[in-house]
């Protein structure tokens, strides 16, 4: 209104100290664990019912010790461009139904599939066990969870 003194807006990352007025930058994460919608988190639920899942800590000891299988990143491009666990191909949830059977023609193949925190890495699970692949593993916890534990991650 005129007349009145503009007012800035303080984004959330930041506060105002009481005293001195100045801006203290926020050093919480810039990723909060998502609130799901109560449909998404049925269908989930649904697909996991289904899938294998492990661990991140099974993952890791898998990776150390050399084992043989496909570790399949399914978040969007942004994310793997980010950051990626080592090794990982991407085949991102939006297209691995079309994609995978071109890149893994073998049904048999072991498949570990992660993504943020393991909801929609046990959608794209239950997609390929609907599609005939018969070793498909998702990772619980997802990256959030890699990350936490300061496990090697590539970048870019």
């Amino acid at each position: 209104m005129k007349g009145e003194p503009s007012r800035s807006r303080v984004p959330r990352s930041q506060k105002r100290l009481p005293a001195e007025g100045k801006l203290a930058i926020s050093t919480a994460p810039k990723e909060f664990p998502m609130q799901h919608a109560p449909g998404f988190l049925k269908i989930v639920n649904d697909a996991k019912s289904r899938v294998k899942e492990t661990t991140v800590e099974e993952v890791k000891h898998r990776l150390d010790r050399g084992d043989r299988f496909m570790l399949v990143d399914v978040r969007e491009d942004s994310e793997f461009m980010k950051d990626h666990l080592p090794g990982a191909v991407h085949l991102g949830k939006g297209i691995i139904e079309r994609d995978i059977e071109a890149r893994v023609p073998d049904p048999e193949t072991e498949l570990v599939l992660y993504c943020g925190g393991g909801f929609r890495s046990a959608l794209a699970a239950d997609s390929l066990l609907k599609m005939g692949y018969t070793n498909v593993i998702s990772m619980d916890g997802g990256i959030r969870e890699w990350r936490d534990k300061s496990y090697p991650l590539v970048k870019g």
